[in-house]
C-alpha cells in the first residue's frame, strides 16, 4: 500500500510539472511587440511611425565633433513591418517615408541664409531591427541612401546631394527610441557651400504602431 501511495504521488507531481515544459519556440515572443516587452507581436503589414523625441533636434553637421551645419526640430519616419520572427532574431521593415519640416530647420553655415528643403531620396529603404537593439538601414540593391538638401544663399538656391551605403542606429526600450549618432554621408554634388561630409544625429521617439508603443525583444 505504501509503494502504491508513493507511485500515485509521483504521478501527480509529474502531471503538474509536464504542462510547463513547452518547446522554446512556443515560449519565445516576437522581436517586435506592442504595449510592453513580451507583449503582443506586431503583425506583418503594421505601419510604424516615430517623430523626433520631444525637446530634441535632428542635426546634419559638417564634422563628427563640430556644430556647424543644419538643425531641424521636426522630422518623422514611417515604416511597414515586413517580417517579425520569434526572439531572439531580426525583424525587417520597409521605410517608406522620412521627412523633415524645412520650416523647423536652421543653419549656421557661413554664406547660407536658410534651409528650403530636405528630401530623402531613393525610398523605400529596408530596415533590420535585431533583438540586441542594432538597427541597420539599407537601400535597394544597386541603389544608395541619398538626401538632397536645398539651401538659400545670397546668390540663390543651391542643391547639396549626400549619399551613404547604409545607416547604423540603435533601438532602446527605455523610451521606445531609435537613435542615429553621427551617421556619415558624403557629398556627391553641390557647390562649395555644401560641406564635404555630413554627420546625421537624431533620436526618434516614441516608435508606435496602431497607437501602442513598440518594444524590441
Amino acid at each position: 500500500m505504501r509503494m502504491r501511495s508513493l507511485l500515485t504521488l509521483a504521478g501527480a507531481v509529474a502531471a503538474l510539472t509536464l504542462p510547463t515544459a513547452v518547446p522554446a519556440s512556443a515560449a519565445d515572443g516576437a522581436v517586435l511587440t506592442a504595449g510592453s516587452v513580451g507583449g503582443t507581436a506586431v503583425a506583418a503589414g503594421e505601419v510604424l511611425t516615430a517623430p523626433l523625441a520631444s525637446g530634441t533636434a535632428a542635426t546634419f553637421y559638417s564634422s563628427a565633433t563640430g556644430t556647424s551645419g543644419i538643425s531641424c526640430t521636426s522630422s518623422q519616419f514611417t515604416a511597414t513591418v515586413t517580417d517579425n520572427p520569434g526572439a531572439p532574431g531580426t525583424a525587417t521593415e520597409s521605410v517608406s517615408a522620412h521627412t523633415f519640416d524645412a520650416a523647423s530647420c536652421t543653419t549656421n553655415v557661413v554664406g547660407v541664409l536658410g534651409v528650403t528643403g530636405i528630401t530623402v531620396n531613393n525610398l523605400p529603404y529596408s530596415a533590420a531591427v535585431a533583438s540586441d537593439g542594432t538597427v541597420t538601414v539599407t537601400p535597394a540593391e544597386g541603389s544608395v541612401i541619398q538626401t538632397t538638401v536645398v539651401l538659400r544663399t545670397l546668390l540663390g538656391s543651391i542643391n547639396c546631394v549626400y549619399q551613404a551605403p547604409s545607416l547604423a542606429g540603435t533601438a532602446s526600450n527605455d523610451d521606445n527610441t531609435i537613435n542615429f549618432t553621427r551617421a556619415q554621408f558624403t557629398k556627391v554634388s553641390g557647390s562649395s557651400l555644401c560641406f564635404a561630409n555630413g554627420y546625421f544625429t537624431a533620436k526618434y521617439a516614441p516608435v508606435t504602431g496602431s497607437g501602442a508603443a513598440v518594444y524590441v525583444n
